[in-house]
């Protein structure tokens, strides 16, 4: 008897091991490798030991590795163990698709779990899903991610998406709402019809999102209303309708966005016709700031913008206050940093200090608005003509990404042993970026 089928006996039994004669190989000559019962992990081969991703997620324990071959799998899988690694065998050739009628590829709803090195595309919703809430698996989306009506905030603690690549998905990419203490790394999202990856509601999120591509989507990176500890590092955000967003909303809770870090970032020619188009039509756009306060603004290489490199707004009852834009470099763009408020939002001690500017609106802001500034200096306001957008196209219609580096040894390294709290970046340590910025993997080239 394999030891896959003696694990499905022992839990059929209720046993707490895997019952004795499990050993050497299965009888088809694949190995589950592993042992049992002193803790340590097994891996589990698709199809080898199970037929599909979601029966292999269903057998894993905590600590295992579920190992999928190259192939294209029909499925919405979901993880609900905690500590279990799902990783594919090659990046391109393990394919979970959606076939545009599952809402979902992989839902992540255990703590310690890791997704790698594999493809989520065609989904109606989210490529990849990782939540502590009920009501975000199932619920229909609000403008601004989820709304979970009066269920109660629960943090998923801990996760890593590490080399998935996400296209061609509904909403989202890679989608971390409801839970913190997590890492976005090495990964590409094009096709999002919201945004190619998304972190929302968490409060302190101690997120990390690092060295991923976002291209060819609505908006490349979106934050609503994650707060503390929140860093967005070293990406490339090229080639969107609007590069990044941070912003509260009151269709998530925790309300309202602050204190995150965006630094050593490139976001440039974020005006790209042939992506999804957002319901709020932003076009043309590198950084939107929309009632978002005390985040700060760092070295981002910010460029090539028909409309705006950085804007600073509010909506009518959501002020933004306090945000930093210190030592970042904008160029080409048709107004480098504009910020316009409602009157009763205008907002107060947002400053600039250090940056490569030109054009400004109101004018001379570096002057008038220099950072450090007191909390209550108020800031001022202006206003601009934007250029009209393009239509949009379907996000199954997007362009399919090329090839992306693999995960390290992934088919002969063990499970991916997930911290509790990320290490978080030191921000003086984050350089301007080049604007060769992870472009070996990118579609779209700039430019600027």
């Amino acid at each position: 008897m394999s030891r896959l089928a003696c694990r499905v006996l022992a839990a059929a039994l209720g046993a707490l091991a895997l019952v004795t004669g499990c050993g050497g190989s299965g009888d088809d000559g694949s190995a589950v490798e592993g042992r049992r019962p002193d803790g340590a992990e097994v891996t589990i081969r698709v199809p080898a030991d199970a037929p599909t991703v979601s029966d292999a997620v269903s057998l894993a324990q905590p600590g295992d590795l579920v190992l999928v071959a190259p192939g294209v799998y029909h499925e919405s899988v979901r993880i609900d163990t905690e500590r279990v690694t799902l990783r594919g065998e090659s990046r391109a050739e393990v394919v979970i698709d959606g076939q545009v009628r599952r809402p979902h590829g992989v839902v992540v709803t255990a703590p310690g779990v890791a997704v790698e090195n594999l493809t989520v595309r065609n989904n109606t919703h989210n490529g990849v899903l990782v939540t502590g809430s009920a009501a975000a698996v199932e619920a229909l989306p609000g403008s601004g991610g989820y709304d979970t009506g009066d269920e109660p905030v629960v943090l998923l603690e801990s996760f890593l998406v590490s080399h998935v690549t996400a296209t061609r998905n509904g909403l989202y990419g890679i989608y971390a709402f409801s839970a913190r203490n997590g890492v976005i790394e090495h990964s590409y999202t094009s096709g999002g019809a919201d945004s190619g990856i998304y972190v929302g509601q968490c409060r302190p999120c101690r997120i990390v999102v690092r060295d991923n591509i976002s291209e060819l989507n609505a908006v490349g990176f979106e934050n609503t209303n994650a707060s503390g500890d929140m860093y967005v590092v070293g990406n490339r955000l090229v080639g969107n309708r609007v590069g990044l967003t941070t912003n509260s909303d009151h269709q998530e809770k925790l309300l309202p966005q602050r204190d995150a870090v965006i630094a050593g970032n490139l976001i440039a020619d974020n005006q790209q016709p042939q992506t999804p188009e957002q319901a709020d039509g932003g076009w043309g756009i590198g950084i939107g700031v929309d009632g978002g306060s005390d985040n700060r603004f760092v070295r981002n290489l910010v460029t090539g913008h028909v409309n705006a490199g950085l804007v600073i707004t509010a909506t009518a009852d959501l002020t933004a206050d306090g945000n930093q834009i210190t030592e970042n470099a904008f160029a080409g763009n048709g107004l480098d940093v504009g910020w316009t408020f409602p009157t009763a939002t205008q907002g107060q001690g947002n400053c600039l200090a250090g940056n490569e500017l030109g054009t400004t609106v109101p004018a001379d802001l570096a002057a008038v608005a220099s950072c450090p500034l007191s909390a209550d200096s108020p800031t001022p306001t202006g206003s601009w003509s934007a250029p009209p957008a393009p239509a949009g196209i379907p996000f199954t219609e997007v362009a399919a990404p090329g090839p992306q580096p693999e995960f390290p040894d992934a088919g002969t390294v063990g499970a991916t042993v997930v911290p509790d709290v990320p290490e978080l970046p030191v921000v003086a340590d984050i350089v301007l970026p080049s604007p060769a910025l992870l472009a070996d993997g990118a579609r779209v080239a700039t430019t600027s």
